[in-house]
């Protein structure tokens, strides 16, 4: 990137912070050799890593537990040319504890679809990065508008 594109990389404390805001993300997984790419639900747990609630049989766990993946959520403003994209790339597997089970049950992610045996997939956070495009007023922001009158 060169200095003056209107990207910055976010820190890992900010791409958890920004993380937090959204209800939405991106799992990408190998499907058949093929990339793939599911909209989740999810939340950030407190060790930063990436949960997500689905059905036990899903076709989703069989392809992620135990093989690293990517997760990508992000937040866009097209009128004002900004937002940010924060990706957790790391090992997926199914929460398997019955006290954290029970825990995440309580406090942690819902899916959005109705299900009967609910299971929790924790991404761990082995790798996280972000950046962010034009901060409102700030450096990067777009600059062939001019202000409304």
């Amino acid at each position: 990137m060169l200095p003056n594109d209107g990207f910055h990389v976010l820190d890992r404390q900010e791409c958890l912070r920004l993380l937090a805001k959204v209800p939405v993300g991106r799992v990408v997984y190998t499907q058949q050799a093929l990339p793939a790419v599911l909209p989740v639900s999810f939340s950030v747990d407190a060790d930063a890593s990436v949960l997500l609630c689905t059905a036990a049989g899903s076709a989703l766990v069989r392809a992620i537990a135990g093989v690293v993946v990517a997760f990508e959520a992000d937040e866009f403003d097209a009128e004002n040319r900004s937002g940010w994209s924060v990706v957790v790339t790391g090992r997926a597997s199914v929460v398997r504890d019955p006290a954290e089970h029970a825990r995440l049950a309580q406090g942690g992610p819902r899916s959005w679809m109705p299900m009967t045996d609910p299971v929790f997939v924790r991404i761990e956070s082995e790798m996280i990065t972000g950046r962010e495009l034009g901060r409102p007023g700030g450096p990067g922001a777009p600059r062939d508008r001019q202000p409304e009158s």
